[in-house]
């Protein structure tokens, strides 16, 4: 079965999910910014989500986490909770 790591951070709105993810692509450190701006819990280890497996985590997570790029910066990513910048990884198919 497929596993994965990955980190994120969540905020309410889709303009702060861009911005904080410009200043990541310009430089700025991925954890840092998740400790300072992220309102999930994970934020506080730098939006360290652990491993986990397909089904573990909201739908929207999985289609970007066991798809898309490792190492590289997705989103803005909607779900219920607000909006996401997710960063995989690790991944094992």
């Amino acid at each position: 079965m497929a596993k994965a790591t990955a980190r994120h951070l969540l905020v309410s709105d889709e303009q702060t999910c861009l911005d904080l993810k410009k200043q990541i692509q310009e430089g700025a450190d991925f954890g840092e910014i998740a400790k300072q701006h992220s309102s999930c819990p994970s934020g506080q280890r730098g939006g360290d989500l652990g491993q986990f497996g397909p089904g573990d985590m909201v739908p929207e997570f999985d289609t970007v986490v066991f798809n898309e790029a490792i190492g590289e910066v997705h989103g803005p990513v909607k779900t219920q909770f607000g909006y996401h910048l997710l960063e995989i990884t690790s991944r094992e198919d």
